[in-house]
């Protein structure tokens, strides 16, 4: 596979994706990419015919904690420690230029 990947299909790839790239880069991706399609095509011929689909491979469910309501901070005592706060709530300054 490393022969069908040629110089200028590396360049045309590094233009399509809006990178620049100086002839040794051009030439160490070439060789290394090449390499991985080499082994995508030797993953491709393995017979997986007795391997079921699957999304995940190990046999997990829910494996989060229950969402369970406890303990909470009041919410003045939050504001209290605020740089600025109004109305209950935190203020904070105008983002790109809005105004107030």
């Amino acid at each position: 596979m490393t022969q069908l990947l040629s110089r200028d299909l590396v360049v045309h790839i590094a233009s399509l994706a809006r990178i620049e790239l100086d002839d040794e880069e051009i030439a160490h991706f070439t060789e290394h990419l090449g390499k991985i399609l080499d082994h995508v095509t030797q993953l491709e011929a393995l017979d997986l015919e007795s391997v079921p689909p699957m999304s995940h491979p190990y046999p997990l469910s829910n494996v989060l904690r229950d969402d369970v309501a406890g303990p909470t901070v009041a919410r003045e005592e939050i504001l209290t420690q605020a740089p600025d706060s109004s109305d209950g709530q935190f203020r904070v300054p105008p983002v790109l230029g809005e105004s107030l």
